[in-house]
């Protein structure tokens, strides 16, 4: 697996990938951008630990859900390319969106026109239905997961990826609670078993509700009097509203499973049809033969990849402009302090100056004081939380990148623990760190444009 000495700013290479910065992680995995060598294409791929997918009896679930999704074609899902394994990780190799999360456009427009919003709510229910009638629930719809490619296409990430922990009992529902609490059905709250069909397309209208009106459906600070709200569907629609999308929502956000309206009825719905495109998509064959290598307990090793690192002196990851556009909104020092409507961000960075050494120290001194524990390894910290919060403890993972001569990106991203608690931790963090933060005009004669640095 490669010398551990000292080389925390190598490459690592998996098969012909090369690795490289984090764009997200869970319990379960971590997903980082990469590179196909051979073709120069980029990539994004799903990093699971085999040994915690083993604890938790996942392998055959997994192995189902990642065959059925190599099978999906669709122009609205994330597609799956290829499967991979190591001796101790699972690699998921997945296709690369660079248009950003589509609530990223709420954050900067405020609300979507009503025409806009039925245009990507008809892309998101033309994958869901395609997906359910293909045995797969996504159970965890939500922002961060409705991506758009650089034709402003809509693409579902993570379908059938987001909650592997969950299995359907003897009686034919989901029993696990998961999601985003403001997006979750009234019977997944329950806890007496849903269907998971029904609770995709609850929170499908809630993700209509937010387009069109830029701000939730049911919010509360605290939980127990949203999930009040929400058993009872408790929410008044903007004046705004057509009277057609106030009762097709309506009918959606109904609390009651066995009344609520199904995918088939919201497509022959008089609102959703207008202007309404079924999708065109080709059934390719799809071989299944790297998902049944990977799995094949009997596999002698020459079917698993190695985790190759380069050597080289410790100092921060280069950033590459490929990387860099895949940080969705580049350098957009705006972001620093901002808090987005109901719907803050699982990650934020910052651009300094100040050498590498000097922003960890700083990160370090600011974090202790909060009650975090730092652990560093060359240019990436690790910063967890001693006190239990309302999703257990926050734990922060924090990278530098050099991205020019001299100019560093510190990106914070939550690995676990609550999305309000760490914007609230990054608030009283950035108050000790505003001496690294490069600010704009610093320098004479630059300026900055939509975020990104120009001479």
């Amino acid at each position: 697996m490669g010398s551990r000495s000292n080389n925390g700013s190598g490459r690592t290479k998996v098969g012909r990938y090369e690795l490289g910065r984090t764009l997200g992680e869970g319990t379960f995995a971590k997903v980082k951008f990469a590179r196909n060598v051979e073709t120069g294409d980029n990539v994004a791929i799903k990093i699971l630990d085999k040994e915690k997918v083993m604890k938790h009896k996942m392998i055959g679930q997994i192995k189902r859900e990642i065959s059925t999704m190599k099978l999906i074609r669709h122009p609205n899902v994330i597609r799956m390319y290829e499967v991979m394994a190591s001796k101790s990780k699972i690699y998921i190799v997945l296709e690369f969106v660079t248009g950003g999360e589509l609530f990223d456009k709420i954050a900067s427009k405020g609300r979507l026109k009503e025409d806009e919003a039925r245009k990507y709510f008809q892309q998101l229910i033309n994958a869901v239905d395609y997906c359910h009638s293909r045995g797969v629930f996504h159970r965890d719809l939500k922002p961060e997961n409705l991506l758009l490619d650089a034709n402003g296409v809509l693409k579902v990430s993570d379908f059938g990826l987001s909650a592997l922990p969950q299995q359907v009992r003897e009686d034919g529902l989901l029993h696990t609670t998961c999601g985003t609490p403001n997006y979750v059905a009234p019977e997944v709250i329950n806890n007496k078993g849903y269907d998971g069909a029904k609770a995709d397309l609850w929170s499908c209208g809630v993700i209509l509700f937010v387009l069109m009106a830029g701000y939730l459906p049911f919010e509360e600070s605290n939980l127990v009097a949203l999930y009040k709200k929400i058993h009872k569907a408790e929410f008044t629609c903007p004046p705004w509203f057509s009277s057609n999308a106030k009762k097709l929502i309506k009918r959606i956000l109904d609390p009651n499973p066995q009344t609520r309206i199904t995918i088939t009825e919201v497509i022959e719905n008089e609102w959703f049809k207008k202007g309404y495109c079924p999708p065109v998509f080709e059934q390719a064959d799809v071989s299944l033969d790297d998902v049944n290598a990977i799995f094949d307990e009997s596999a002698n090793s020459s079917n698993l990849v190695v985790e190759r690192r380069e050597v080289r002196p410790s100092a921060p990851l280069t950033m590459n402009a490929f990387e860099l556009i895949s940080t969705s909104q580049g350098l957009n020092l705006s972001s620093l302090f901002e808090k987005q409507m109901g719907m803050v961000k699982r990650e934020t960075r910052f651009t300094s100056r100040c050498p590498a050494n000097e922003i960890v120290s700083k990160i370090e001194e600011a974090a202790v004081p909060l009650g975090f524990n730092v652990r560093k390894n060359n240019y990436k910290i690790k910063l967890q939380g001693e006190k239990s919060g309302r999703k257990g403890h926050l734990n922060v993972a924090t990278e530098i990148y050099e991205v020019a001569p001299s100019l560093y990106m510190v990106e914070l991203r939550k690995a676990g623990g609550d999305t309000l608690e760490f914007h609230k931790f990054y608030k009283n963090l950035s108050t000790g760190l505003k001496d690294i933060v490069w600010q704009l005009g610093d320098e004479a004669g630059e300026e900055v444009k939509d975020g990104i640095v120009s001479t």
